[in-house]
């Protein structure tokens, strides 16, 4: 088994995540440089399962889909191939990112179907790490939501000054409007993808620990309804007709309700408990 090698499993995901995150970006806000690391990304991950591919059919002889394990491995690694071909041959943002986000989720099937034939030892070291990853990315996402939710504070104090007339010495200091908008959208853009990937996590999580699950835990509900909610967003900003104020007005209730989920959850639900 690959698990021989139990620090490249790990390394897969984090590469494999990053990847997904890049192609997000470049998806949303058309992105070169972006897709251009995730890219490289998807490559070093592409390498590493190759790696075990070869193991398989030059060291044990055996091609990777004896079993369901090994063919959800195999699957993924097709994706992975996939998407690399498609994303050198074809400008296809949509494809791409949802080919990978797929093929991730495939992998972390795998990963842990593979894990409960390990030693329980390992077993409760990868869920272990696995929640850490999902709390750390949740927080980091939240981080980004915060940033966001300062530009969009700081854009309606900008917007009410030049209202008024009085913005123009305050300008230099508070930015501009457009900026303020921009660095709003981008943080947004990088904290959804981290929020999604922090849920994913947690759901593995649960199945790797054996922990009790359950769909209407508050802290579940929540966190959905965050990224459902900075979706829309996106959404919003999609269509032309909605930008500055609205957006700015939007962005601050959506944290808004962030904090309450935030608070409520941890509360009320003993998810991680």
């Amino acid at each position: 088994m690959v698990y021989e090698w139990e620090w490249i499993s790990e390394l897969i995901i984090i590469i494999y995540g990053l990847s997904v995150i890049g192609y997000f970006i470049d998806f949303i806000q058309i992105n070169q440089k972006a897709n251009k690391i995730a890219f490289w990304l998807l490559s070093i991950a592409w390498f590493l399962q190759t790696i075990y591919f070869i193991k398989h059919l030059f060291i044990e002889f055996t091609f990777p889909v004896a079993t369901l394990i090994d063919s959800l491995f195999f699957f993924s690694w097709i994706l992975i191939t996939f998407s690399l071909i498609i994303n050198r041959l074809f400008t296809i943002h949509f494809i791409v990112l949802f080919v990978n986000l797929f093929g991730f989720f495939v992998l972390l099937l795998y990963f842990v179907a593979d894990l409960k034939q390990q030693p329980i030892q390992r077993t409760i070291e990868f869920a272990h790490e696995m929640l850490i990853a999902h709390i750390s990315l949740a927080f980091v996402s939240y981080g980004f939501f915060t940033l966001s939710f300062i530009f969009s504070i700081m854009y309606l104090i900008q917007y009410r000054l030049l209202k008024r007339k009085k913005g123009l010495k305050w300008l230099w200091r508070i930015g501009n409007l457009s900026q303020l908008e921009s660095y709003s959208f981008k943080a947004i853009t990088l904290g959804i993808p981290l929020l999604l990937l922090s849920i994913i996590l947690g759901l593995f999580w649960t199945n790797v620990a054996g922990v009790d699950f359950y769909w209407y835990d508050i802290k579940i509900l929540g966190s959905l309804l965050v990224l459902v909610i900075y979706i829309g967003f996106l959404v919003l900003r999609g269509i032309n007709s909605y930008r500055g104020k609205t957006l700015a007005t939007y962005n601050i209730a959506a944290f808004l309700i962030l904090l309450i989920n935030f608070l409520l959850s941890n509360s009320y639900s003993n998810f991680h408990f």
